[in-house]
Formats: structure tokens, C-alpha cells, sequence
């Protein structure tokens, strides 16, 4: 349940149990292996105040999906892509390393692939959907520029997560947009 501001306390309360609880698990375990019963416990609420929320873990997940990626969105509404990519690039680096170890679990894990594409299919609507020059693109060119972005961008940050985060991120983020932007680039001089 996304939080309007007008709720009564113990609502806000009861949901944000449930989302903390959910987020301390996800760092622990993967999602297949979650269950209601236990996040009910670690939340220290009934299943029946939890279904009362959530239809089920899956939604309570795509609504965390959704604020994540709003969240990003947000912070990347004013540029202009393909012209500003490298801002876009540097936000999203430094978005991923305030949200802490749940979101990186799902942007790096593997079980989490469905919903991490969901976020990115929304962040590339948010901010290509502007682009003049993405628009006139045919379909399939369409559908290969983003592939390209997102692997590039998502592999760079996986590496670095799996490192142990040892190059400093503004030299991470700098390989990444000379990777992405070379590509990007080359692409649009067509």
C-alpha cells in the first residue's frame, strides 16, 4: 500500500513494518524462498492484517519495484537523452548506492530479473520517451539502443558490486559513460 500522508498512524506504521521486514529479508534470502508466514512474524502481524494490504508478495514487490523506480525517475525528469546520457549514467550510480542492500540484491541478483526489468522498461519510458531523435527510430533500432544502454549500464554496476565496490564509483562511472556514450554516440552519427 503506497502511503498517501493522510493515513491513520497505525496504518503507517503496520505498512512500513511490512516493508522493513520485506527489505531485511530480501537482503538475507532469495524472493522464491520468502514466504507470508515469515514476514508476518518478522513484521509481527497476522497474515490476515498482511492480505488486508497486499494481495501477495508479489504485489508488495512491484510496489517497492515501482517506488524505486520513481524515485530514480525523479532525479533524472530533466535531462535530455541521448544528449545528457552521462548525467543519467552518474544518477543512476548514485541512486543505487543510497538505496542500500536490498536494492542492490535485486538490481544484481538473479532471481530478481522480472522485476528488475519492469524498472528499467519504466525508467527508459520516462526518459526516452522525450528524445526527439530516439523517436524517430524504427522499432527494431529502438529495441537494440536500449539493450545495448541497459546491459552496458547494469553489467558495469553487477562488476562493480561483485568487486566489492574497490574502484571508487566517479572512476566506475566514468568507464561506464565512455562505453555507453562511444556506443551511444557512434549510434545517432549513423
Amino acid at each position: 500500500m503506497i502511503l498517501t500522508g493522510h493515513e491513520d498512524l497505525r496504518v503507517v506504521k503496520t505498512i512500513e513494518s511490512i516493508k522493513s521486514a520485506f527489505e531485511a529479508m530480501i537482503c538475507e534470502k532469495d524472493y522464491e524462498k520468502i514466504t507470508v508466514k515469515e514476514l508476518c512474524d518478522r513484521a509481527r502481524i497476522n497474515k490476515k492484517t498482511f492480505y488486508h494490504y497486499y494481495e501477495d508478495l508479489n504485489a508488495l514487490l512491484s510496489e517497492m519495484q515501482g517506488e524505486l523506480s520513481a524515485g530514480f525517475i525523479d532525479r533524472v525528469k530533466d535531462f535530455a537523452l541521448p544528449e545528457e546520457l552521462d548525467k543519467v549514467n552518474r544518477e543512476f550510480f548514485l541512486y543505487a548506492a543510497e538505496q542500500g542492500l536490498a536494492y542492490e540484491k535485486i538490481t544484481c541478483g538473479g532471481t530478481y530479473h522480472e522485476i528488475r526489468d519492469q524498472m528499467t522498461d519504466q525508467v527508459n519510458a520516462a526518459g526516452w520517451s522525450r528524445s526527439e531523435q530516439y523517436q524517430r527510430l524504427p522499432a527494431f533500432e529502438k529495441k537494440l539502443l536500449m539493450e545495448f544502454v541497459n546491459n552496458a549500464v547494469l553489467s558495469a554496476y553487477r562488476q562493480w558490486v561483485e568487486d566489492g565496490k574497490e574502484l571508487p564509483m566517479e572512476q566506475v562511472i566514468d568507464l561506464t559513460n565512455r562505453i555507453v556514450l562511444g556506443g551511444v554516440n557512434g549510434f545517432f552519427r549513423q
